[in-house]
């Protein structure tokens, strides 16, 4: 009887255990499904939010930064559906391409927008959009380090021009990518096996094919395009042997995101019909022109961490004013692009647009001098923060300071009595303030009687704070501080 009750007594401990057990794994899974329930946006939501939000990779072709201007093939075109949707695009970049997939469907995120080849295996993780454009991929080697020396016999013999060839040799790309995956059904194909070595997946395409120049790998694989615009940089790559019939590239979303699907897929389809879309396309992937330039220079977000020649007086000056010098490098890109003998319509010059009257009181000799205008203009901006001290939220005061940098501090002065009539907050500049500079371009408002020095094209510093902002979000992904 003892003996029977010990064993009673074990078995409900172990039920009691299990049941535990179960418990906890309910909470983990519990927990797992709320983390996915944090991306389960569709088009009303982003459209509710105002926002939407792309993760995407730094990469010659799809987002970089060159000479101050976030640029690519996806960045573009997704600036234009975001304008198209009449929300605001926020870029997020992975350091890892091999987690696209796995962050659009874990994190808070709307779409993943890199060139990503459609294959069956990866339709299992997300949907798909109608495809961008068609490619196919090729193999990527490296002729003799001799080859214009050598007779064009001598240099063909010394390549692969059959995927065949590839059997016991050893190919280099990403763990988690297309090219893997049709590597491996070539070996199955061809009935001999192809080593397959695997590497980062924060290595980009571009990046990968740099490693074969350099003789680091032997081989590699790439979409057609990508590798035709690197080996018009890059000569002695070959590029000629296809080892995949014609992919289609799209952008990746959720499968519970059936609207935006549908919304991308309507605009895409007139997107297509447009000379803009070819344009866009030929930028990036038919202009080899174009992407030498950007290679060789050092103002290239791949390449260094700069956004132009003045960074240095730039950084010297941004400290006189406390203020981020990537902030001030988006202001100044505002102003002139980064080009000193740059001129306005109405008599502003250099790098800062001083007019003469403003350098003349800011003791500025040589306007077209960039350290001279840098100096002023920032002292300028100084002056003008000092305007706002009332204002204790440092960003709204840095957009105010904008504003009246750009239209005049007392245009700025009249919008904010604006907003005080209008039971607005007179400090904030953001959906207050910025509302009434753009309500002065109209004669009802700027003849209203708390108006006091009239008209202003309010569009002009109303999108002027706007767009360095944007462009800052941009500076801060790219470029360290």
């Amino acid at each position: 009887m003892k003996k029977n009750m010990t064993n009673i007594y074990f078995q409900m401990i172990f039920v009691i255990l299990i049941s535990l057990l179960s418990c906890q794994t309910g909470s983990e899974e519990s927990t797992k499904a709320s983390s996915r329930k944090k991306s389960q946006r569709d088009l009303e939501e982003i459209k509710n939010d105002g926002i939407l939000k792309v993760l995407t990779t730094y990469s010659g072709t799809s987002y970089f930064l060159y000479r101050g201007e976030p640029m690519g093939f996806e960045y573009e075109l997704l600036e234009r559906f975001a304008e198209h949707l009449g929300v605001s695009l926020e870029m997020h970049v992975s350091d890892n391409i091999d987690s696209l997939l796995y962050q659009l469907n874990n994190d808070d995120i709307d779409l993943v927008a890199h060139g990503l080849t459609i294959t069956s295996e990866r339709k299992q993780e997300a949907d798909f959009t109608d495809y961008l454009y068609l490619t196919h991929q090729v193999l990527v080697q490296k002729k003799p380090d001799d080859w214009r020396s050598m007779r064009w016999s001598a240099v063909e013999s010394a390549l692969i021009h059959d995927a065949i060839e590839l059997i016991g040799d050893t190919v280099s790309v990403r763990s988690n990518s297309s090219y893997l995956q049709r590597l491996s059904n070539l070996s199955t194909e061809i009935g001999g096996e192809i080593n397959i070595d695997t590497l980062q997946g924060n290595l980009s395409t571009d990046k990968i094919i740099k490693m074969v120049v350099d003789n680091e790998i032997k081989y590699t694989v790439a979409d057609n395009n990508i590798a035709s615009i690197n080996a018009s940089y890059y000569p002695a790559l070959y590029i000629d042997v296809p080892i995949s019939f014609s992919q289609r590239i799209g952008w990746a979303l959720r499968s519970s995101s059936p609207q935006l699907k549908k919304a991308i897929n309507d605009w895409l389809r007139e997107m297509k019909k447009e000379a803009d879309y070819y344009v866009i396309y030929n930028k990036y992937f038919k202009s080899p022109r174009s992407f030498r330039k950007r290679v060789r220079s050092e103002f290239y977000s791949l390449n260094n961490n700069k956004i132009s020649k003045y960074d240095a007086i730039i950084k010297e000056s941004a400290v006189k004013i406390n203020w981020d010098w990537r902030l001030l490098s988006s202001l100044i890109y505002q102003e002139s692009r980064f080009e000193p003998d740059a001129g306005s319509w109405a008599g502003a010059k250099g790098l800062m647009q001083l007019m003469p009257a403003t350098a003349e009181e800011l003791g500025v000799d040589d306007r077209m001098d960039p350290t001279e205008n840098l100096e002023g203009g920032t002292k300028y901006l100084s002056e003008i923060w000092d305007d706002y001290a009332e204002i204790e939220d440092s960003i709204q005061r840095i957009k105010f300071t904008m504003a009246a940098y750009n239209c005049g501090f007392f245009h700025v002065e009249d919008a904010r009595k604006l907003a005080i009539v209008e039971d607005m907050d007179p400090n904030i500049w953001d959906n207050n303030v910025e509302e009434m500079i753009l309500d002065l371009s109209y004669p009802e408002t700027y003849t209203r009687p708390e108006v006091k020095f009239g008209y202003v094209r309010g569009l002009e510093p109303y999108t002027y704070v706007r767009q360095i902002f944007e462009r800052y979000e941009h500076y801060k992904k790219f470029i360290e501080l």
